[in-house]
C-alpha cells in the first residue's frame, strides 16, 4: 500500500526546486558557481532518501510546510522583480569580491533553510538520520559560494595550499604520457600542444577543493545513517576522500588535455571548464554512495543467513 502522505510530502519539498527548473531553466547551469544546477542534485538526494520510508506524515505537518514552499517560490519569483538587483547592490556593503557567487549563495541559503525546516517539521530531529544528504549538499554549496564570494582566487591560503601539488602531479602525468610540453610554477601551468600555447592558472575551486569539502559533509552525514561499525565508516570516508582527490586530478588533467589536444581558444576552453568539474564529481558522489549501500546490503544479508 502506498504511503501517499509521504509522497505528497516529497512533492511539497520538491516543488520550489521543480518550479525553478521549469520557470527559469536558464538558471540551471551545471557549473557550481554559475547557477542552480546543484538544486537538481539536492532533489535527487532528497527523493532517494525519502522514497519508500514507512513513516506516516500527518496532514497537519503537510499543511504546515505548504506555506513555506510558497514563500520559497515567492523568493525565486522576486529575484526577477528587483530582489537580485538589491543583492548585487548589497555586495558592496559587505566587501564582496565576486558578485555572482554572492547572489547564487543566497539561492542556496534560502533553499537549504526551506528543506531543513520542512524535514524538521516532518521528522523532528530525526531528519539528520533520515534524509541528511540533500540539505547538507545545499548547505555545503552555500558555504563554498560564500568562501568564493569573500575569498576568491588564491586569497584563501589554506584552501589554496594543496593546489601547487595538484599542478605538479598533472604536469608529471602530461610529461609521462608525452602529450605536449608542460611546465609548472606554483599554481600556474604553461602548456604547449597541438594548437599552440596556453597558460592555466589554477585556483582552489578549479582544483576541486570545494568538491572535497562538499563530499566530506555529504558522506559524513550519510555515514550517520549507516548502522555499521565505526572502523568501516572511517574506511569508507577515507576511501571516498581519496577517490574525490583522484577525480579532481582527472579533472585538472582533462582541462590540460583539452588545451593541448582540442583548442587553446579561451572562450571554447572556458565553456568546457564550466562543466568539467561537476560532470565528474557529482556522478562519482552518487556512484560511491550507491556502491557503499550495495556492499553493506549484501553484507547484512550474509550476516542474517
Amino acid at each position: 500500500m502506498q504511503n501517499w502522505n509521504l509522497i505528497f510530502g516529497i512533492i511539497i519539498i520538491a516543488s520550489p526546486i521543480l518550479f525553478s527548473m521549469i520557470a527559469y531553466p536558464d538558471s540551471i547551469a551545471w557549473s557550481w558557481n554559475e547557477g542552480r544546477g546543484g538544486y537538481f542534485f539536492a532533489l535527487v538526494f532528497v527523493v532517494a532518501e525519502l522514497i519508500g520510508l514507512k513513516i506516516v506524515l500527518s496532514k497537519k505537518r503537510l499543511l504546515t510546510v505548504i506555506p513555506m514552499a510558497i514563500l520559497t517560490i515567492g523568493y525565486l519569483i522576486s529575484l526577477e522583480y528587483g530582489l537580485r538587483e538589491y543583492l548585487v547592490e548589497s555586495a558592496e556593503q559587505f566587501d564582496v569580491q565576486l558578485i555572482y557567487s554572492w547572489t547564487w549563495m543566497w539561492d542556496f541559503v534560502v533553499m537549504a533553510i526551506f528543506v531543513v525546516a520542512a524535514l524538521t517539521i516532518f521528522f523532528g530531529k530525526r531528519w539528520i538520520r533520515i534524509a541528511p544528504a540533500g540539505p547538507i549538499f545545499l548547505i555545503g554549496t552555500a558555504i563554498i559560494l560564500s568562501l568564493d564570494a569573500f575569498f576568491p582566487y588564491d586569497t584563501l591560503g589554506p584552501l589554496q595550499y594543496v593546489v601547487p601539488y595538484f599542478v605538479q602531479a598533472n604536469v608529471w602525468i602530461i610529461t609521462v604520457l608525452d602529450l605536449g610540453t608542460a611546465v609548472a610554477k606554483d599554481n600556474v601551468m604553461f602548456l604547449r600542444g597541438d594548437h599552440g600555447s596556453m597558460a592555466l592558472q589554477v585556483f582552489w575551486p578549479s582544483a576541486g577543493v570545494h568538491s572535497i569539502i562538499i563530499f566530506s559533509l555529504v558522506i559524513g552525514a550519510f555515514m550517520l545513517k549507516l548502522n555499521i561499525p565505526r572502523p568501516r565508516k572511517i574506511m569508507y570516508f577515507v576511501l571516498g576522500i581519496i577517490g574525490t582527490i583522484t577525480v579532481n586530478l582527472i579533472r585538472i588533467f582533462s582541462l590540460s588535455w583539452y588545451a593541448l589536444k582540442v583548442t587553446t581558444d579561451p572562450v571554447a576552453w572556458e565553456e568546457y571548464h564550466k562543466i568539467a568539474g561537476e560532470i565528474m564529481f557529482l556522478p562519482w558522489l552518487f556512484a560511491f554512495i550507491l556502491v557503499v549501500i550495495l556492499i553493506e546490503s549484501r553484507r547484512m544479508k550474509k550476516l542474517e543467513q
